[in-house]
C-alpha cells in the first residue's frame, strides 16, 4: 500500500470547533496493547470528519467504554492500492500515544461516542485527562525468561532460547518482574495479567 499524506496543518477554527476527540480502539488491539509496547498506532477505515495534526485524542477501548490513553495526531493521510483500481482509498490516521493507562484504565461511560472517530467537547477532553491524572513515577524493574532448554552447546541454547521466544511470545511465556533490589517481590505475567506461577498456592 502507498501513503498519501494530506497537509492539514492548517488551524483555522472547525465549524465543529473539534480540535479534541475520542478515537475507539478496534477490536482486539486493546489487548495487543497490553501485551506488547507500541508508541502509536494507526487506525484505517474511518470515514467522515476527521482530526487535524496536532489535534489531541482520548483513546478509547470499548465494552464497557473505558479511556486507557491520550494521544496526538502524528500522520495523516489516504493509503491507496498499489495497483488498479486506484480510486479506492482508505483513510488513514496515526497517533502518538502521550499518556498510557492500559493496565488501569478509567470509566468512561458517560461519553457518547459515534464510530471509530468522534468530534469530542475540549470540556469533555479535559474531564478525562483530568481523571487520569499525571503519569506515575519510572522506576528500575528487572524482566527475565526462565526456560529450561536441552541442548548441546551453550551456543545453540541461546538459538533455541529465542527460537520457543518468537513461537510463543506473551501470550503463553510467564515474564517474571520485580523493582530492581528486591527480587522476594518477584511476580509473573502471562498476557499482560499477573499469573500464579506457584502450583501449591492453587490447592
Amino acid at each position: 500500500m502507498m501513503t498519501d499524506t494530506a497537509d492539514r496543518t492548517d488551524r483555522t477554527p472547525r465549524a465543529d470547533g473539534a480540535d479534541t476527540w475520542a478515537v475507539l480502539l478496534p477490536p482486539g488491539r486493546y489487548e495487543a496493547e497490553r501485551l506488547v509496547h507500541h508508541d502509536t498506532f494507526e487506525l484505517t477505515g474511518a470515514e467522515g470528519t476527521r482530526p487535524r495534526l496536532g489535534d489531541q485524542v482520548a483513546v478509547l477501548a470499548d465494552a464497557p467504554s473505558r479511556l486507557v490513553a491520550l494521544g496526538r495526531v502524528t500522520d495523516i493521510g489516504d493509503l491507496r492500492p498499489e495497483g488498479p483500481p486506484t480510486d479506492q482509498v482508505e483513510p488513514r490516521l496515526v497517533i502518538t500515544y502521550t499518556r498510557r493507562s492500559f493496565d488501569t484504565p478509567v470509566s468512561a461511560d458517560s461519553l457518547m461516542v459515534d464510530g471509530p472517530v468522534t468530534p469530542l467537547d475540549p470540556t469533555a477532553f479535559q474531564a478525562l485527562a483530568d481523571q487520569l491524572g499525571p503519569p506515575p513515577p519510572r522506576q528500575s524493574w528487572m524482566v527475565s525468561l526462565n526456560l529450561p532448554i536441552e541442548a548441546v552447546s551453550p551456543a545453540e541454547a541461546v538459538r533455541e532460547f529465542w527460537s520457543y521466544v518468537q513461537e510463543l511470545g506473551p501470550g503463553e511465556l510467564p515474564a517474571f518482574v520485580w523493582p530492581s533490589g528486591n527480587e522476594l517481590a518477584m511476580q509473573a505475567f502471562v498476557l499482560g495479567e499477573e499469573a500464579n506461577q506457584d502450583p501449591e498456592e492453587d490447592d
